[in-house]
């Protein structure tokens, strides 16, 4: 066991911004600087609406982690989504934070409470646990990209993204995987000459559109695209950026997108393509629950393969950087970090990985250190993409404040319908950007 980590936090003032509404906070009766006491519980704060993460600590606290929940019971309490971050903001200016919580609803809430010392490094504690290769090298990268290269947060779901095609429709029309935009656009126009909806998008949410605009950046600009503009080193309406948005709508202006793309919603998409009316899908490894359900996939799971978003020719990333991320992230409080938390750490690094996969079939950020057997092929076949990647590329708004992120959702349909130029898609987003 490390030594002893019981910390002092000083209370300290910041601004979060939460969406356009800045939030500051401010000391509140009961709370203050100074020595918290050792915690006599480890309190899990949860989204009401999220019952999968407390489900599988609630099982590891009976199983795996038997012995720290003898030393620090889990207490687990909830917050409805919609005020959650308000309660994290408030929690945090009465030192009160709980053990172990989701992040917020945005990286910039945790980012905060990270400016103001409020949460444990995650990463220096797992290293100093000789836990380190706990976390897969592409959660890690994931996490550094939304935070600002550091890992204070744990990485309750790995989700990565790419295109799913139909095995079948491909073997039938004699198209080869596509490896390059060039191909992908061929193979497009191979299915849409054989009556088959050559991309199966939803466009009424507007982000499956707008996820094809980010991964072209990255593949055309490099991982670092969008740092860029969040760093104020480019702007979306630069020509280079432009141009990626250009060439998604020219998807659209050819019909690959299939009739009325704007009024598809997600599961009309879904439907689509296990139905065979398409053949290609954008979408993350979350899809996998509805790909693995019999009663909704018509295709047959052993039809489907799943390619990383292809590269563009003389572009700067490579397709070797799936785009990712990490579901609801888990921080830690420093205020009430010692050696039974941080044995709580040790145990769910280690153990989370393998519990949520085998009773959930949920595919985290951490590694599998108990084998998991009988996984559907296609779970497998992830696992494997994800154990392979080293770097990962995030979705187009993630970096975005709210307003801009919705600004891009909202049009995305637009710039694929040719309701709006791509010069005007990119403008309205920027000007949107804080």
């Amino acid at each position: 066991m490390t030594t002893a980590r019981t910390k002092a936090s000083r209370l300290a003032f910041f601004g979060a911004a939460i969406g356009v509404t800045t939030l500051a906070l401010t000391s509140c009766a009961g709370g203050g600087s100074g020595e918290a006491a050792a915690p006599s519980e480890f309190s899990y704060l949860s989204f009401a609406e999220n019952t999968s993460i407390q489900d599988t600590l609630t099982t590891l606290s009976e199983d795996s982690c038997a012995d720290e929940n003898d030393a620090l019971p889990l207490k687990v309490s909830t917050q409805p989504q919609a005020s959650y971050d308000q309660q994290l903001q408030l929690l945090a200016g009465q030192n009160a934070l709980p053990s172990v919580f989701a992040s917020g609803n945005s990286p910039q809430v945790a980012k905060d409470l990270q400016t103001g010392d409020k949460l444990v490094d995650i990463a220096a504690e797992l290293d100093e646990l000789g836990a380190a290769d706990d976390i897969l090298p592409a959660a890690r990268s994931t996490i550094e990209a939304l935070y600002g290269g550091e890992v204070f947060v744990l990485p309750t779901e790995l989700n990565v993204e790419g295109i799913w095609y139909n095995k079948a429709l491909f073997a039938e029309l004699g198209i080869e995987e596509p490896s390059t935009w060039d191909e992908l656009t061929e193979a497009a126009a191979t299915l849409n000459d054989a009556g088959v909806i050559p991309f199966s998008a939803d466009g009424q949410d507007g982000w499956p559109l707008t996820r094809l605009v980010g991964n072209y950046l990255y593949r055309s600009l490099g991982p670092d695209a969008l740092q860029k503009v969040a760093d104020g080193d480019a702007e979306l309406t630069d020509p280079e950026y432009v141009e990626a948005a250009a060439a998604v709508a020219e998807l659209g202006a050819a019909g690959y997108f299939g009739p009325s793309v704007g009024s598809i919603d997600y599961m009309t998409a879904v439907n689509q393509f296990l139905t065979g009316q398409a053949g290609m899908f954008y979408m993350g490894s979350w899809i996998l629950a509805n790909f693995n359900d019999e009663a909704q996939n018509q295709i047959g799971a052993e039809n489907i393969g799943f390619m990383p978003f292809p590269e563009v020719e003389g572009g700067a990333g490579s397709s070797d950087q799936l785009a990712a991320n990490v579901g609801v992230p888990l921080a830690m409080s420093q205020a009430t970090f010692d050696d039974d938390t941080a044995a709580w750490l040790g145990c769910i690094a280690e153990n989370f990985g393998s519990e949520s996969l085998g009773s959930q079939g949920v595919i985290t950020g951490f590694a599998t250190n108990t084998p998991v057997d009988g996984l559907p092929p296609l779970t497998e076949m992830i696992q494997e993409k994800i154990a392979a990647t080293e770097q990962s590329v995030l979705w187009f708004e993630a970096l975005f404040d709210a307003k801009a992120a919705t600004t891009s959702q909202s049009n995305a349909s637009q710039l694929v319908t040719g309701a709006i130029t791509p010069e005007e898609f990119m403008g309205l987003v920027q000007a949107d950007l804080k």
